[in-house]
């Protein structure tokens, strides 16, 4: 079963990809993604700490808010005109909908069926969601219940936190942050499963769920993801399809960070996936099988990232026309090649906007999407991804695990550390410029106050 096609909005201008490419709850310590024979060894680390559209071609949201306006009630008069656009929060439609259903279950064992058309009668009942609906996105990320046993990384966490709640708040999508774990017997990695599927159902008028692990952060605060280019896949990862289908590599992807859509496809998908989980008593054979396929894996058991591969590889027939693996920018990007690279980047676009008063100028931070467009041409010779000077949209620090301190020992713990500060704060100062402060240095969590006209007045 497939999602149908959308029409969407392109955000964010981009270079368009070359092919389709269709072809990681305890995550920060637990998903890892590097290329090559040298990410193996850290990824081996990493992993020890801990999709609904509406179902129709062409789908009218408008129409489906005009169809159910005398779902609402009557209109109130009150002193202050009520807002005319926007989701109603204080409407709950008396309708039935899948929820009053005692039949269905928040729980992996059970599965969803009907999904799409469940999702669609609760748009119709609650109009107005309906409007923008395609565009709606739900951030979703978690860390372990317990508290850190590295003494700095429940700050750690915080700040990795704080970084997506103001992505999140400038581009105006929610965020879900889960410290529970949902299924017993779905530990490290695979913990985040049954909290994305019930994030679907929790959140039916988002269409995409993005999961973001623990310790990945936002390091480009105006990029927004280019919707239009994912219309007609439902799963979103960041890998290269050469290293999965031709070099059979468990590192060819990484399920640190995915987008997928809020539909029955992804539902059944999951299902297929989390069943290489511990909570199956398959598990040690599928340890097995992905071990024999995926030669450069060197760990016995089952991880979603090598499952995930196998399913685009081996089920290729089945699934792979509906995964896209992302190569063309940073949707994830391993850490230590990006963090030496940020005080270059900061150097370019301030040299951009010395040149450019209209970047410039003060704003409210509301309106941040709009100076991120505006900066697009003049980012056309800085590429994307490795070597690039344009901002790395997500800095993933893969093998540093800062809840359990356990870092990849091909690197020191303060270079973790250190990498993580001078990312936060470099992400940080896109968000305090629009406060009127800065970090003048990425090693140094003090700030400044910045003058009229920064950084021309710098």
């Amino acid at each position: 079963m497939v999602c149908p096609e959308l029409s969407q909005h392109h955000n964010t201008p981009m270079a368009k990809s070359s092919s389709r490419n269709k072809s990681s709850v305890w995550p920060s310590d637990g998903c890892v993604f590097l290329g090559g024979a040298l990410s193996a060894l850290l990824l081996v680390w990493g992993f020890w700490s801990f999709v609904a559209p509406i179902p129709s071609d062409n789908p009218n949201f408008e129409s489906v808010a005009t169809k159910s306006k005398s779902l609402k009630g009557p209109a109130k008069v009150s002193d202050c005109p009520a807002a005319t656009n926007g989701p109603d929060l204080r409407h709950d439609s008396p309708e039935r909908t899948f929820y009053d259903d005692p039949e269905t279950s928040y729980t992996m064992e059970k599965p969803v069926k009907n999904w799409d058309e469940k999702r669609k009668e609760w748009l119709l009942h609650h109009p107005s969601f309906a409007a923008g609906a395609q565009e709606r996105v739900l951030v979703v990320t978690g860390s372990q219940p317990s508290p850190c046993r590295n003494p700095i990384g429940d700050h750690l966490l915080l700040r990795f936190f704080k970084n997506k709640v103001d992505y999140c708040r400038i581009h105006g999508y929610d965020i879900f942050y889960n410290d529970a774990l949902l299924h017993p017997k779905m530990f490290a990695y695979w913990a985040k499963y049954p909290v994305v599927r019930s994030a679907m159902m929790a959140h039916p008028e988002a269409e995409w769920i993005w999961w973001v692990d623990s310790d990945a952060m936002f390091t480009d605060m105006e990029f927004k993801l280019p919707l239009q280019r994912y219309k007609n896949h439902n799963l979103i990862v960041h890998g290269w399809a050469r290293l999965i289908h031709e070099n059979k590599s468990w590192t060819g992807l990484n399920a640190g960070v995915f987008l997928i859509r809020n539909c029955q496809w992804s539902l059944d998908f999951m299902e297929v996936w989390a069943s290489m989980g511990p909570q199956t008593p398959e598990y040690d054979k599928w340890g097995k099988t992905l071990r024999s396929i995926f030669k450069d894996k060197i760990f016995p058991e089952s991880d979603d990232q090598t499952g995930l591969a196998y399913l685009i590889a081996v089920e290729k027939d089945k699934y792979a026309d509906k995964i896209y693996l992302e190569g063309e920018y940073y949707f994830e990007g391993y850490w230590e090649e990006i963090v030496g690279t940020l005080e270059n980047i900061t150097e370019q676009y301030n040299k951009i906007e010395k040149g450019t008063p209209a970047l410039r100028r003060r704003h409210a931070e509301k309106v941040s999407e709009s100076y991120g467009e505006m900066r697009e041409p003049y980012l056309k010779e800085a590429g994307n991804g490795r070597w690039s000077w344009r901002r790395p949209f997500i800095t993933h620090f893969t093998g540093c695990q800062p809840c359990s301190g356990k870092h990849n020992q091909m690197y020191s713990a303060d270079t973790c550390w250190n990498g993580m500060q001078r990312a936060l704060n470099f992400a940080d100062n896109q968000v305090l410029r629009k406060y009127g402060y800065v970090h003048s240095d990425l090693l140094d969590d003090s700030v400044m106050p910045i003058p009229f006209d920064y950084p021309a007045s710098a």
